[in-house]
């Protein structure tokens, strides 16, 4: 079941905790690798054996949720311009830090 959405569609409500929702103008295609890379790097903190590598991993965390618009500036604060600049730029940031497999 999907999470709730808030009427202004800012916020998802999740076991009654307010969650800032994804940018609902992202290319599909974008959004799709976002959560791959928040999938994986999630993963990637799980596993970690060090301070280290978890630290690499949570940082990938945060720049696939600021990707999807969830953390950072509010993408409805930005321009629809800014918004898809904002993903571009933590894809390519995160396809550099961990390659997505062939």
């Amino acid at each position: 079941m999907p999470a709730e959405r808030t009427d202004d569609g800012r916020w998802i409500v999740v076991d009654g905790r307010r969650w800032r929702a994804e940018d609902p103008s992202l290319a599909a295609d974008a959004s799709a690798r976002l959560r791959s890379h928040l999938g994986r790097a999630r993963s990637a903190v799980r596993l970690a054996g060090d301070d280290a590598s978890r630290r690499a991993a949570r940082d990938r965390v945060q720049l696939a949720k600021e990707g999807l618009g969830e953390r950072g500036d509010a993408w409805w604060e930005l321009g629809e311009a800014e918004r898809a600049e904002r993903a571009r730029e933590r894809l390519a940031r995160l396809d550099e830090l961990a390659p997505p497999e062939a």
